[in-house]
Order: C-alpha cells, then structure tokens, then sequence
C-alpha cells in the first residue's frame, strides 16, 4: 500500500495540483496550502501560473513544465523531490495529466518508487459533464479529437459504437467542422452541448441537437476554449431512466 507523502515527516513530495480553468476563485485550500508550502512550482504556463500565485500570496520560485521539455525536466524535477524538496506542479488551466503535461511526470515518479500527491479539484471535464444536461451513467473521455479526416470519422465511429456520452475538446476554429462530421457520422438528431469558456466572464453552454446548432451556428467566428459533449445514446423521456437509481 502507497503511504501518503503529505503526512510523511521530514520527505519531499510531488504534487500534482488542480488549478482554476478561469475564475480564480475556484481553487480548494488545500491547494492553495500545498503551493504556499512547495519549495519550487513547475508550471506549463509560468504568466499564468504568476497570476494565480499572486492572487493567493504564494512565494514559491516558478519553472516552465510543459509538452516540449516534459522529458528533460521531469529528471531534475525528481531529483529535487528525492533530495527532500517539495514540487506542485501546474497546468494551465484545470488537472495536470488530463489532456496537459503530467502523465509522463506520474509515470516516472512510480518508476522511482515515489507516490505523487494529488490535489483534486476544478477540471472543464467535470464542468461539461454536469452542465451538458445529457446522459452520464456511461462517459467517455476522447481528449482533443485527431486532426486528420480518417482519423477523426474513426473516432466519431467508436462513440457511435459505443453508445454512450462522450466529452472532448476542441479548437475554436474545428467547432463548425465538428458539427458537420457528428451530423454526417451520428446524424442530425445527436444531442450535444457545447460548452465555451467555462467559468470565465463569457461563459457559454449551447444544448441542442447537432443538426440545430451547425444551423444556427454554422457562420459564427468562435473563440474561445471549447469542451463539447456528444451523446450517442438514445435519450428517454423519462430522465430517471438513465439514472444509477432506476
């Protein structure tokens, strides 16, 4: 059984930590004290790690943790931990390790025989599972669907397989494209939500079926980040129906 390394006297610790995906009041105080407690925070987004830190009167020295360095820093950041030291580490917005920097940082913790902590918290996953209003005794989690048309009429073929709701994320600019392949793979009538800038000033949550939104929305110019939930599961009349308790 892995012991906790928070309750650990006189060790380092890793920590991976849930940070806000916009509002800066979403954050747990535990989380906030493990960063006020951490010698050095290694973040994909050093600005908008700044901030965050700022806000919440954290001292910590700040270090770039991201895609293209993940495999050269994770060793020094290691080192660090097994010399006593105490690392969080950021993404930008949101989870480490789900669709961000982290997974190969977990990976070779565990390899070394070091247990990370994890800090749970605000994720935009979560926040499009809750707000989509859609079916969720059966999720699948996609992350960004791939760029290539095969590769993403594959993708859009498994949900479809699947039966069930499944959440990604998207680029403002692949929204309308999106729309077009789930009317031409799932049909018209597939219910989806899209949900934009989830707990920032412009928060937006569209509900509707595939065919009404590109309707609607085919010539907008979106901005904004993106998590999109698609339900290829037939939706009952009777909502309890999808329900753990029916």
């Amino acid at each position: 059984m892995a012991s906790n390394p928070e309750t650990s006297s006189g060790g380092g610790w890793l920590a991976l930590v849930a940070t806000p995906i916009g509002n800066l009041e979403d954050i747990t105080l535990r989380a906030i004290r493990i960063l006020r407690e951490a010698d050095l925070i290694a973040a994909e987004d050093t600005r908008h790690a700044a901030i965050l830190c700022q806000r919440h009167e954290i001292k910590a020295p700040l270090v770039p943790y991201h895609a293209w360095n993940e495999h050269h820093r994770t060793t020094a950041l290691l080192q660090q931990v097994t010399q006593g030291k105490k690392v969080a580490v950021l993404s930008d917005a949101g989870t480490p390790a789900i669709s961000d920097p982290g997974f190969f940082l977990v990976r070779a913790a565990l390899q070394q025989g070091i247990e990370p902590l994890v800090i749970p918290g605000v994720s935009a996953l979560t926040f499009a599972v809750v707000a989509a209003g859609l079916p969720m005794d059966h999720v699948f989690f996609a992350g960004f669907p791939p760029v290539k048309p095969g590769k993403r009429r594959a993708l859009l073929e498994q949900i479809q397989a699947l039966a069930c709701t499944c959440v990604v994320f998207e680029s403002p600019h692949r929204i309308t494209r999106l729309l077009e392949e789930v009317v031409a793979v799932l049909g018209g009538t597939t219910p989806m939500a899209l949900v934009r800038e989830a707990t920032k000033l412009h928060e937006e949550i569209l509900r509707g079926t595939a065919g009404e939104l590109l309707e609607k929305y085919r010539d907008k110019n979106w901005r904004g980040e993106f998590t999109v939930v698609i339900c290829s599961k037939p939706v009952k009349a009777d909502s309890a129906a999808d329900t753990d308790e029916a």
